[in-house]
């Protein structure tokens, strides 16, 4: 139920006008981001072959428009982490993630990136998501073609579905926004 709904709010046409217009550019900029994906794939073990089939002509994630991979941080908005993340990793791949452009999203793709897979030791990190905000967790060892397609559609649905601003002055992830809270109370 809307505000607008449990109690009267008086507005002016320039309110009305001002959020419709603001709801256009937020859902033309959710269209465009959502269908312009430049992925950073950070592959470290066997999922990095599930990867490359994913690219291939059979399943080709370019018809998600997540067609090229970028491997500079500076030119990527999805962090596609497939494998496992030793703990010696850990800072790079979190630097890495600091260096990509605003609005970034991160996947983790199959079960080693998203809990540590079978490998419950001291030198293996037990989930990518102590270190980041995830947006999209992709289950598997290693995951199916169809099942990235399918955390890839979910992750394009999350990104249409974000409010977009032109001149953003919050941190526009509220994945992320809550993840840091999360770390600066300690948790």
């Amino acid at each position: 139920m809307a505000d607008s709904d449990i109690a009267p709010v008086l507005t002016t046409r320039r309110d009305e006008a001002m959020g419709f217009f603001q709801r256009m550019v937020s859902k033309g900029l959710g269209w465009a981001r959502k269908y312009s994906l430049f992925t950073y794939p950070y592959a470290t073990a066997c999922c990095g072959m599930e990867y490359m089939s994913v690219a291939a002509s059979r399943h080709d994630i370019a018809r998600f428009g997540a067609e090229f991979p970028r491997f500079s941080p500076r030119q990527a908005d999805l962090l596609m982490v497939v494998g496992t993340i030793n703990l010696k990793q850990a800072p790079i791949l979190k630097r890495v993630y600091e260096q990509m452009t605003e609005p970034k999203w991160v996947v983790s793709f199959g079960v080693c990136a998203s809990s540590g897979g079978f490998y419950d030791n001291y030198a293996v990190l037990q989930g990518i998501d102590r270190i980041l905000p995830v947006d999209v967790y992709i289950p598997g060892c290693p995951p199916r073609p169809e099942q990235v397609l399918d955390g890839l559609m979910l992750l394009q649905d999350k990104i249409a579905n974000q409010v977009h601003r032109i001149a953003d002055r919050e941190q526009p992830n509220q994945t992320a926004a809550r993840h840091d809270l999360l770390i600066s109370m300690g948790k």
